[in-house]
């Protein structure tokens, strides 16, 4: 793996714990009824689960390619 796919594959990491951690406060949100904050969050969620998967996409061709 190149530099820039270690600096990718790390990245990937810390998308998936921000992913973690926006899912942990939508889910708290939705148990206290606030509906409209877990709504918003899921959609972040969402996004980051997309951006993850591309992300991904591009580290593994960085890898298949080097």
């Amino acid at each position: 793996m190149t530099g820039s796919g270690a600096e990718l594959s790390s990245l990937a990491t810390a998308l998936d714990e921000l992913t973690t951690r926006i899912t942990a406060i939508a889910d708290r949100y939705a148990a206290s009824e606030r509906d409209e904050l877990a709504t918003d969050l899921y959609a972040v969620e969402r996004a980051l689960t997309g951006a993850q998967r591309r992300l991904t996409k591009v580290i593994d061709t960085d890898r298949r390619d080097s």
